[in-house]
């Protein structure tokens, strides 16, 4: 469960074990632990504002085709490893369903501006006074 009102199927998610690398003696080798999450977004069953809002995200788990990958090998098990994978997915989808807020335009206050126009003649005389020394 996403929220209240949005779940995702079992078939839309996608998840296979794979052999974790790095540490860990020679039972990695041997142990399938790790997790790769495959998740479609153009397939499934996401209301078409959430679908646009997550292929906009400039996200490094999502790939030009539209799919999400996970990989999940933080944990010695495949089942928490799974648990980890699928929170990661649900707080991306999160991430989306909340409706970004508008910007209202704002001006700077007079204030503003004059502490700005002050600070860079400051700067301005600054680097004036550091002109070449002679020894003259």
């Amino acid at each position: 469960m996403i929220t209240q009102r949005l779940s995702l199927g079992d078939d839309e998610v996608e998840i296979s074990a794979v052999k974790a690398s790095g540490p860990g003696g020679q039972h990695v080798n041997t142990s399938a632990t790790a997790i790769h999450l495959r998740f479609d977004i153009r397939a499934s069953s996401l209301p078409e504002v959430y679908k646009e809002r997550l292929l906009a995200l400039s996200d490094h788990r999502i790939t030009d085709e539209g799919m999400v990958i996970i990989k999940s090998r933080e944990h010695r098990s495949r089942e928490m490893n799974r648990q980890a994978a699928l929170e990661r997915l649900i707080s991306l989808i999160r991430g989306v369903t909340a409706a970004p807020k508008k910007r209202r335009p704002t001006r700077p206050s007079k204030n503003a501006r004059e502490r700005r126009l002050k600070a860079k003649t400051r700067r301005g005389d600054l680097k004036k006074s550091r002109g070449k020394v002679s020894h003259e």
